[in-house]
């Protein structure tokens, strides 16, 4: 890793009871781990920090050493100790995720010392079935809700939202939510780990034993009132030479694009960092190579790619779909 070279990303791998196979299946990635139901590409996470490959160092000690890489955006250090403030995972829900909750920054801060949640899904693939969870369909109170998690009918009070292929959905800290079985996601949150869960179906993990639900903090941080049932955005392709990009999501914690890079027999696609923030390139489809003045580097799908702030001017070539993160 010298100068300002992009590198990759060697992930993390959870095996959450909810987990299936298809991250190793579909995305090659060679973790010995069932279930595999989380890979976390791009971490600083104390639960669980990317490895720089070709160094076995962890990110966190990479970035230390060059907290110039973040850039200057104003979310890039906590209390001066430069860390990723976002977290980039894929996801296999071969089964339904904890109808659960998370807090925002104030909350987070307040009562665990760290930062909250909000997050984003980019679905890779999903069931003919496949749904969401998003928020409830009527305004609830909190007896409301303990009554219904107690009889298990809570699902009567919330919006069930089909999913597909290439849907994206936003979901803001205080929004009651779960990924569906059957759904293959991208997830791009802030780098928290705290999820607050509400009901979990009375399911038992490998020990025998129910994880334990989180109730009090569940009711403190979850909006009561009604949601209307997230639409798809309006995304508008835009074309570079070599390639074409749309927005997906943008606010205040990352924003999200997704890029279509085909350089076959065309010239190759020029790509560049700007002060302002690192980027991630998570390939989830295809493959190529990132090419600067005297290195390469091959990628395939499932791969990250961190690219350091202020990069060094690079090309794409290949055929591939990138999601293109930064803060």
């Amino acid at each position: 890793m010298n100068g300002r070279r992009p590198f990759l990303l060697k992930p993390v791998a959870k095996d959450y009871l909810w987990g299936g196979s298809r991250l190793n299946d579909e995305f090659n990635l060679g973790i010995p781990i069932e279930p595999f139901a989380e890979a976390w590409l791009c971490s600083t996470h104390p639960d669980g920090g990317s490895v720089c490959v070709g160094t076995d160092r962890l990110l966190t000690e990479a970035l230390a050493d060059h907290p110039e890489w973040l850039g200057s955006h104003p979310l890039q250090t906590t209390e001066g100790r430069p860390e990723l403030p976002i977290l980039i995972k894929l996801i296999d829900a071969k089964r339904d995720l904890s109808v659960q909750v998370h807090p925002d920054d104030e909350y987070a801060g307040k009562y665990e010392g760290q930062w909250g949640k909000t997050e984003m899904w980019y679905i890779l693939g999903a069931g003919k079935d496949s749904e969401l969870i998003y928020g409830f369909q009527q305004d609830v109170d909190q007896e409301l809700v303990k009554k219904a998690v107690g009889d298990g009918t809570i699902g009567k009070l919330l919006n069930h939202v089909p999913v597909r292929k290439d849907d994206v959905f936003f979901i803001e800290s205080g929004t009651v939510h779960a990924l569906g079985a059957g759904c293959l996601a991208a997830e791009i949150q802030q780098s928290s780990n705290l999820t607050y869960r509400l009901y979990d179906y009375d399911r038992v993990d490998k020990r025998g034993q129910k994880r334990p639900l989180h109730m009090e903090k569940a009711l403190d941080v979850m909006r009561m009132s009604s949601s209307a049932v997230p639409r798809q955005p309006l995304r508008v392709l835009k074309y570079k030479t070599g390639y074409a990009s749309e927005l997906l999501t943008r606010c205040r914690y990352f924003q999200v694009e997704r890029m279509l890079i085909n350089t076959e027999n065309r010239k190759m696609a020029d790509y560049q960092t700007g002060p302002n923030s690192f980027h991630s390139l998570i390939c989830v489809e295809g493959c190529g190579v990132l090419f600067g003045e005297d290195f390469t580097l091959n990628f395939f799908k499932g791969d990250c790619i961190f690219v350091p702030a202020d990069s060094t001017e690079l090309k794409l070539h290949g055929k591939a779909q990138l999601l293109d993160v930064s803060c």
